[in-house]
């Protein structure tokens, strides 16, 4: 190898090789090939040396890289490698001492810096290949969103999702080819759409304005989010629920018996570093948790269809585990015998059976018992009265 890196990995804006660090050019310089999508290539005029046109779709465009170690290689990615880019999908293939990157100012930077928006009270997000309900946690009135989308389309497709959750009121800023020669602004109303000629690349930002439906960041979010038939931990129990589990950023949540996926889906709103498995024995209940966590902006959460104890998740052991349905003595057996030291497990049940079993792991290994009884105001007669739901033991404890 004829350097400490034979990769470097180069940031490039719309101002092409005008825009390059000095860093960044002597990269070039020396670079024996240059491998990036055909518009980065386009906008390095004059390079000596031979190119590699990055394939579609981008996971292809690995092994060819990783084809040429030993040369001294550039690859190309937009902006900052590292937000939203290619920089992540690259460097995990390789070893620390392969690679140096060189960044440029990223799209989001530059989008700030024309609207005067304070980036660290903006919500940025990359939706280039993902589904625009990822936007949904974030829609709020005053809210102020970064937007990185696919195309000149995506921005029609993202007033008509706007629109239709109630928020066409939002101002749209179409950020066309910042910091080129081709940049163009334009701010227009979601609901009134109706631009058609807009370039790629494109970013957006959106002041949210409206009176849809938002979502409350605190945990125990109203039953009515949730498409259920049912069985869904309701949203008091949910709150208890979450607190015993204690999310932390990070950290991977088995959801057993998941019914609407509910807790699996409040756990992954706790912070987008959050990862989630659910396991669900009802194929119809296992598709409306894949549909309620996509509608709500979590599409990651992983359901797999299954009875445990006979299904449980492969992979990496969780920090948490939650069984909502499916209560019996051999899933606590086996969940005892794999779940690591510090693991937090909570139960919830509703029979006097899974009570009473509750009680005896209670005896055998700890933790906390909790009875839940709620009940709700309800008309009796001309005036009110108190109904009370079933109640609920929870068992919650550490291992």
């Amino acid at each position: 190898m004829t350097a400490p890196h034979w990769l470097t990995i180069i940031g490039i804006g719309e101002d092409g090789m005008e825009g390059l660090s000095a860093r960044s050019r002597a990269a070039l310089a020396e670079a024996e090939l240059v491998m990036g999508p055909a518009r980065h290539l386009s906008l390095l005029a004059g390079i000596s040396c031979p190119t590699v046109e990055w394939p579609v779709p981008f996971a292809d465009g690995i092994d060819r890289l990783l084809a040429h170690r030993g040369l001294r290689v550039v690859a190309l990615a937009s902006g900052d490698p590292f937000w939203f880019g290619a920089g992540s999908s690259i460097s995990r293939h390789l070893e620390p001492h392969e690679w140096i990157a060189h960044p440029a100012p990223s799209t989001f930077g530059l989008a700030a810096a024309r609207l005067g928006w304070a980036i660290q009270h903006v919500a940025c997000l990359g939706l280039h290949a993902a589904p625009l309900d990822r936007l949904r946690p974030h829609l709020a009135p005053g809210a102020r969103l970064l937007v990185l989308v696919r195309d000149g389309a995506a921005v029609a497709d993202l007033a008509a999702w706007l629109t239709a959750r109630g928020f066409g009121d939002s101002l749209l800023h179409v950020m066309e080819s910042l910091g080129g020669p081709r940049e163009r602004i334009r701010n227009v109303v979601a609901a009134s759409m109706t631009l058609t000629d807009i370039g790629h690349p494109v970013a957006m930002g959106v002041e949210v304005q409206g009176d849809g439906a938002v979502m409350p960041l605190a945990s125990g979010r109203p039953d009515m989010l949730f498409d259920h038939d049912g069985q869904i931990t309701k949203a008091p129990v949910r709150a208890l629920t979450l607190s015993a589990l204690a999310p932390r950023a990070g950290e991977l949540l088995w959801d057993i018996g998941a019914g609407s996926g509910s807790i699996a889906i409040e756990w992954l709103l706790a912070h987008p570093a959050n990862h989630a498995c659910a396991v669900e024995a009802d194929p119809a209940r296992a598709d409306r948790a894949r549909s309620n966590a996509c509608a709500l902006g979590v599409d990651r959460l992983n359901v797999i269809l299954g009875r445990s104890p006979e299904v449980l998740p492969d992979g990496p052991m969780p920090q948490a585990v939650f069984i909502g349905g499916g209560l019996s003595q051999d899933l606590l057996e086996q969940l005892d015998a794999r779940l690591p030291a510090g693991a937090r497990l909570v139960a919830n049940a509703v029979t006097l059976e899974s009570e009473a079993l509750l009680a005896h792991w209670h005896e055998r290994r700890g933790g906390t018992l909790l009875r839940i009884e709620l009940a709700d105001a309800v008309p009796l007669g001309g005036r009110h009265g108190w109904r009370s739901r079933y109640p609920l033991v929870q068992w919650s404890v550490t291992l």
